[in-house]
């Protein structure tokens, strides 16, 4: 079974891919999170900075692309090639407003013709491997029948299905009827992505749908860094291997990023996700979240590290 990172905006950058490479490994491939192309073709000094091959050693990197121009997407392509990408993925999935309002992301669901002449044109032109990242629908999952029709017409790479509505958000569970639908009509590879957070979870979906050979893990590896590992050698999280992550990516941020203030919101953000995998972790992450400057954040996270232990998963 293939384990894939996904690609969350603000989280998942080039520094954290690195270091969580470093640290725990055990994954197949990380997709880049999302590139939004301009009239100009330009990439913006993050995405540049994402893409960079020198950044990305060490792991088998797939940029995404968050497009609903098939212009735009061709002159992306071209340029990652330049960095020597052969693979890209189109971002279909992403729920966010601003995102939607604008046709992008999940919102593009909504429109399955235009979907399909984009797909349409893409396919026309290409000369990279393409994959999807999907949600089932806008609205409702029974937009998903036509949008297989339209997957099943183009020759992807793989089809990695979030089995959620984009008014889903993150919210209700996935809709594993949908997705097992999916398995059987579906003339594409498939890759499973949704509410993997522990090997119980891993083991519900791969016992479900045996003939599905991937899984892409996303929130799952911000609660625990070490889910792929634990899936794939059997060995659980532990404190040093956590505490040593921890270290090598703050430090990594502070010769990056400019201010304490930045520093602090990336390392708070991770916290969000990751606090609750201690055990009494409340008032350490409170403690986490005031921080206003970096030795009283590096006091806390001490704290917690040597107060406090990893729950057993």
């Amino acid at each position: 079974m293939d384990l894939y990172m996904a690609p969350l905006e603000g989280i998942t950058g080039h520094v954290f891919r690195t270091t969580f490479c470093e640290c725990f490994g055990n994954v197949d491939k990380y997709f880049i999170p999302f590139i939004k192309p301009n009239q100009k073709g330009h990439l913006s000094s993050r995405e540049r900075q994402d893409v960079l091959p020198e950044n990305n050693e060490g792991m088998r990197a797939v940029p995404q692309i968050l497009t609903n121009s098939s212009e735009d997407f061709l002159r992306t392509v071209h340029k990652l090639k330049q960095y020597g990408y052969e693979e890209v993925n189109l971002n279909l999935g992403c729920p966010s407003r601003t995102v939607i309002s604008k046709g992008r992301g999940a919102g593009f669901l909504a429109y399955p013709e235009a979907l399909d002449r984009f797909l349409d044109e893409i396919f026309g032109h290409v000369d990279v491997a393409v994959s999807i990242k999907t949600r089932i629908g806008k609205e409702s999952p029974d937009e998903f029948g036509r949008l297989l029709e339209i997957y099943n017409q183009y020759p992807l790479k793989e089809l990695i299905i979030h089995p959620r509505v984009q008014t889903d958000f993150y919210a209700n569970h996935p809709n594993l009827e949908v997705f097992g639908e999916t398995v059987q009509n579906s003339s594409n590879l498939l890759c499973y992505n949704g509410d993997v957070f522990s090997v119980e979870d891993y083991e519900r979906i791969t016992n479900a749908f045996p003939e599905v050979g991937r899984i892409m893990l996303g929130r799952g590896l911000l609660k625990n860094p070490g889910l792929a590992r634990q899936i794939c050698t059997g060995r659980p999280l532990d404190k040093q291997t956590l505490r040593t992550f921890h270290d090598r990516l703050y430090e990594r941020y502070g010769a990056v990023l400019s201010g304490e203030k930045t520093i602090l919101f990336k390392m708070k953000e991770l916290w969000s996700f990751l606090a609750p995998i201690f055990t009494n972790h409340e008032k350490y992450a409170k403690r986490i979240n005031k921080a206003q400057r970096c030795a009283a954040y590096e006091e806390a996270v001490d704290r917690l590290f040597a107060e406090q232990e990893i729950l057993e998963r």
